[in-house]
Order: C-alpha cells, then sequence, then structure tokens
C-alpha cells in the first residue's frame, strides 16, 4: 500500500513523541521544554478520556557517543547506561513526566527491527553501494551541504564551521550504501500540498519545501570508519547511519516487526515534537523512508524554537546548558513547567532569564492565582465554617463569572488539544483567573458579609460558591500543566470525595457550570507558590 497521508485505520491511541535525545551529556533546559510540551499535550488527551501513548527516550549510536566514551575511558554502552540510569530518567520523574515508554537505541527489541526495516528496503532495490565524500558535523551525525557552512572567525578563521555548533565540520571520505532519497522529493512535495498542516510552524514547512524543491541527494545510510552502530545486516563492515537507526524508534517502540496488534492500534505518530534542528530528518528523510516501505506518514512534525541564554542556544557545547534542577529547586517543579510554555510561543526562539521567570511567578502565580486560592478558602472558613455555601442569590456578575469559565474551558482546549498553542491556551486560564480576582474586588464579600439578613446571607454565599466554582475549574484546566498544584488546591476545595479524582475529570466539560456540591468541605491549606527567597547563588 502506498503511503499517501496520516492513516491510521486500525489505531486507537492519540500517539505523541520527543526525539530520543543524545546521551553524550545529562539533559539541559532545552531538552527538558520539549518532553514538558509532550507531558503536557498527552495529559490533555488523557483527561478528554482518549487513549494516549506518550514515547521519549535516548539515542546511544554514532560517533559523537564513540568519542565521548571514548574522552571519559569507558565504553560507549557503559557510558550510555550511566548517564540514562542517573541523569536521563530521574529528571523526567523529577519533573512528573508521564509517558508511556522510553526507547533506548541499543535494546534488542530496536536494533533488530532496524536491521529488519533497512534489510527490507535493500531487498526492494531501495538501497545501493557508492562512495561519498563531504563535510561532516560529528555532533550532528549528518553531511552538510556545503551552502550550509558558515566561515569560520577567531581560533577557527579559514575554517568552514557547523551553523548549529559553530565548530569546525571534518571531511570524510569513505565507502557507504546510500538509501534513494532522490527519487522521493515529487512524493514529498506533493504530500506537502495535500497536507499543508503537516509540518509546523509555517516558516519549518516553508524551509522545507524550498529545500525540496531545490532537488534531493541520496541518503548515504552507513558509515565504515567505526563500529558503534546497528551492523548492516548484509555487510558487517558498515553500521547503519545513525539517523536512520534513530527514527525508526518510531515505529519499533510501538510494536513493529513484533507486536502487529499494538503497532497496528499506534502508529504513526499524530505529532512529532522536535527541536527545529532535526527538521530536515523528521519532515524529509523519516517520511521518504515511510514512503520506501508502505507505511503511514504521522500526522504532524512540530518544530519548536530554540532556547536563548544571552543571544546564544542553550547548549553544552555554549556553557549554557543550565540544569532543569537549578532552577526547580527555586521555583518548584509546578512553576518550572509552566513558566517555559507560558512565556514562550511554541514554536518561537525564546529567551530564558531569571528575572523574567521571578517577576512572572510573583505576579500571575502567588498573587493572580496562589492568592486568589487563599483568600476563597479563608473567607469560606470565616463565613460558613468551611462548608460551601449554595448559591441562592445569582444575578448578572455571576453569569458573566460562569461564561467567562465556559469561554476559558473552550479556548484552552482548542489551543492546546488542537493547535499545540500553549501559551494561549495558558493565557486564556489565568485571564479567566484575573477576572475571577476582579469579581471579588468589585462583589466585596467582606463588607456584605456585615449584612445578617437572610438576604446579605445568601449574596455572601453566592458570591463564595462562585468563586470557588470557578477554581474548580481551573484546577482542571491547568492539571495537566501544573499536576501537584491542581491536586492540592482540588483538596483543598472538599472536591476529592464528592467528585472523583482529578485526573477523571474531563478538560472538555470544565467549563460546566455547578460541578462542586453545596457543602462540600473546604480548608485553606498550604500556600499553593510560596514566596520566593533570594536567588540563589
Amino acid at each position: 500500500m502506498a503511503a499517501t497521508g496520516h492513516e491510521k485505520p486500525g489505531a486507537t491511541a492519540y500517539y505523541v513523541s520527543t526525539p530520543i535525545y543524545y546521551v553524550n551529556d545529562a539533559p539541559h533546559l532545552g531538552h527538558a521544554y520539549t518532553t514538558v510540551a509532550g507531558d503536557v499535550l498527552t495529559r490533555w488527551h488523557r483527561q478528554r478520556g482518549e487513549k494516549v501513548w506518550y514515547l521519549t527516550g535516548t539515542d546511544e549510536h554514532g560517533q559523537k557517543i564513540m568519542r565521548t566514551a571514548e574522552a571519559n575511558g569507558v565504553t560507549p554502552q557503559s557510558w550510555c547506561d550511566k548517564l540514562v540510569e542517573e541523569a536521563w530518567k530521574p529528571l523526567w520523574e523529577h519533573l512528573n513526566i508521564a509517558n508511556d515508554d522510553f526507547i533506548r537505541t541499543t535494546e534488542k527489541r530496536h536494533t533488530d527491527r532496524v536491521q529488519e526495516f533497512v534489510q527490507d528496503l535493500y531487498d526492494k532495490g531501495e538501497i545501493y553501494k557508492g562512495g561519498y565524500e563531504g563535510p561532516y558535523c560529528v555532533g550532528c551525525e549528518e553531511y552538510k551541504l556545503p551552502g550550509d557552512l558558515i566561515d569560520g572567525e577567531g581560533e577557527f578563521a579559514g575554517q568552514k564551521l557547523c551553523p548549529v555548533h559553530k565548530k569546525p565540520v571534518e571531511l570524510l571520505k569513505e565507502e557507504n550504501y546510500f538509501f534513494k532519497l532522490s527519487a522521493y522529493g515529487p512524493k514529498l512535495l506533493e504530500f506537502y500540498a495535500a497536507n499543508p498542516g503537516f509540518i509546523q510552524p509555517e516558516s519549518a514547512r516553508n524551509e522545507v519545501v524550498n529545500f525540496v524543491e531545490q532537488g534531493l541527494q541520496d541518503l548515504s545510510i552507513s558509515r565504515s570508519t567505526f563500529d558503534w552502530g546497528v551492523p548492516v545486516p548484509w555487510d558487517d563492515q558498515h553500521v547503519i547511519y545513525v539517523w536512520v537507526d534513530a527514527l525508526l524508534n518510531y515505529a519499533t517502540a510501538v510494536g513493529y516487526g513484533a507486536n502487529q496488534e499494538k503497532f497496528d492500534g499506534t502508529f504513526p505518530a499524530d505529532v512529532h515534537l522536535i527541536g527545529k534542528d532535526i527538521l530536515r530528518f523528521h519532515s524529509v528523510i523519516w517520511p521518504a523512508m515511510l514512503m520506501a516501505q508502505g507505511l503511514p506518514l504521522p500526522g504532524k512534525v512540530v518544530a519548536n524554537g530554540w532556547l536563548m541564554v544571552g543571544g546564544e542556544k542553550m547548549s553544552k557545547s555554549n556553557l549554557t546548558g543550565i540544569k532543569p534542577q537549578d532552577l526547580t529547586s527555586h521555583f518548584g517543579v509546578d512553576a518550572y513547567r509552566w513558566y517555559f510554555l507560558r512565556a514562550i510561543a511554541y514554536g518561537s526562539d525564546g529567551s530564558f532569564s531569571w528575572e523574567d521567570f521571578t517577576a512572572r511567578y510573583t505576579s500571575e502565580l502567588a498573587n493572580d492565582y496562589g492568592n486568589l486560592a487563599s483568600r476563597v478558602a479563608a473567607m469560606v472558613g470565616k463565613y460558613f465554617d468551611g462548608a460551601l455555601p449554595e448559591a441562592t442569590a445569582a444575578g448578572d456578575a455571576e453569569r458573566a463569572v460562569q461564561e467567562g469559565l465556559a469561554k476559558a474551558a473552550a479556548t484552552a482546549d482548542l489551543k492546546i488539544g488542537e493547535e499545540l498553542d500553549f501559551q494561549s491556551g495558558i493565557l486564556a486560564v489565568f485571564d479567566f483567573v484575573k477576572q475571577v480576582n476582579g469579581y471579588i474586588t468589585e462583589q466585596e464579600p467582606w463588607k456584605v458579609a456585615k449584612d445578617t439578613t437572610p438576604e446579605g446571607r445568601a449574596r455572601l454565599a453566592t458570591i463564595l460558591y462562585t468563586a470557588a466554582e470557578s477554581l474548580r475549574g481551573v484546577a482542571v484546566l491547568l492539571n495537566a500543566v501544573m499536576p501537584e498544584t491542581s491536586q492540592k488546591l482540588w483538596e483543598s476545595l472538599g472536591a476529592g470525595e464528592s467528585l472523583g479524582a482529578l485526573a477523571d475529570q474531563r478538560v472538555q466539560d470544565a467549563g460546566t457550570w455547578g460541578g462542586l456540591p453545596a457543602g462540600a468541605t473546604v480548608t485553606k491549606g498550604a500556600v499553593l507558590f510560596p514566596r520566593l527567597e533570594e536567588k540563589p547563588a
């Protein structure tokens, strides 16, 4: 069957992947940015009641990892094992990443299937033997086109540099096996035209289309100058090119060649989340490989921008590889998860600064959101002994709040769940938080409480119920972004016993008014967003 589009005839799972990350070093903020985005997206779809499959993992073959291991005096496998178990997996657990699988490219479930996939292409005549000479960036594990290179300055004056790593490329010449990528240029352009949303954002799509329109070269899919990789099955003097090996994780992790039922129920991915520096691999090479094998293509390839520090892309090589723990130890995990998706439009480059994080934390999380939760709980405790009162005197002000929640829920569901516009979805919820704060300021419940008549008590009860029910909706809508905070708020509202687990609350129902029952026990728990101490040295 020819692959013509995003076909999932038997699939039932909403399948999202991150890149599988090189384990040449510990993870930094850039890695965590993409992984948190995928976690928020998949948590959101789980709260829609959908079956979800969220995949992440590590890319453990290639010359870069081999050299890094040698520099540290250990074998490549030992180096990968140590980093995966001591750095990568613990960080995802620390950041509350709810991935369904963690694939390692050194696992037998992967390497065996990679050999089978490549052997099939070879048997079909899609792969041939030839020679190649060209500039190669070990950091990217990629042959570069001469037009992609930049001129070196300073210590690299007179040399050609990789535009990503800003280091000299190496001129390589070796005998390789090639995949007939050039034959797929017209098919790819036809696919892009028929599926305009396949590559996002629009700037990334334009870049890829322009690149393919210039004509594709056949792809070297093997290396013969080192041996740290998956052996080419018909020629053990070669190992499979690390990117061919790596891209196939999206298929091998969900049962390709081993579990047909699981594969049919999951593959292909609905969304590949990637960094823009690996865009061509995922939007040109990967779909061409699938076309050659007659497999369906992914739904979307979404490229996030770079995180910048001091004008430089965040990376170890640029000495800007900040550890996520440097921030979570100060701001907390939930605030960390919230900040990057709120502060940066997904798909665009964004600059990180400690000062910006601090300002947003104080203004939006502590003052707007956290203070609202504390005030409402305190007033229900003070005026109604902690028992949520019934709203019997609603008017135009309350209807405006109800409409605000419905609008925030609908906007957040569209922006986060469909458009992957995390920033707009989060802002819609926080605009509603501001609306509720404004409502309390205008209604002045502390003054209404002085009216002890039945009418006054009914009015006070209605104001506080409206505020508490608003927070119930906010807890549901922010659960994917800040799960620990939402759970604390949920419990303080007395929603746990009466409404069940927060994770079972559907985001599409969050805007339906009346979820909190009168009589629920409201308690003033711990402060959701504590005052920040001074910035650590």
